[in-house]
């Protein structure tokens, strides 16, 4: 049997706002504390840990730390999920791209018989919705 992904860590500057800005978009409920983490299940059983980033403006010991790597995470959700993220998306006045390279702004793509949107989180993660997957 193939290993399934139980969760993974998102670096971020403030825990609970980036796991927000997602909970908001997606029209999940409240992130719940574990740990130092901002957890956020998803449905497929998978959990997104926010930890706060060393270095970050509450960091307790306040030493600079390095820069966050951004991350890309890609999210499968139905038509009708998409059409309220892409709802949320453009009520916030967000910006998105058809593209990953950001070359095709406040556009979507249709990719494999599906409709796609990126989208940059506060910290730089790159954000993907997609209603139909790649493979």
């Amino acid at each position: 049997m193939p290993a399934r992904l139980d969760h993974t860590i998102v670096h971020s500057r403030d825990r609970f706002a980036a796991a927000r800005f997602l909970t908001e978009l997606i029209d999940a409920p409240e992130p719940k504390p574990f740990g130092p983490f901002a957890s956020v299940p998803l449905a497929n059983g998978v959990t997104l840990d926010y930890l706060d980033h060393p270095g970050h403006p509450g960091d307790p010991d306040g030493q600079p730390g390095s820069p966050i790597v951004s991350q890309h995470l890609a999210f499968l959700v139905t038509d009708q999920e998409f059409d309220e993220i892409l709802g949320r998306i453009r009520e916030r006045g967000l910006p998105y791209w058809a593209d990953p390279a950001h070359a095709e702004p406040q556009r979507i793509n249709h990719l494999f018989d599906g409709r796609g949107v990126y989208i940059d989180d506060p910290d730089g993660h790159s954000l993907e919705f997609i209603t139909h997957t790649y493979f």
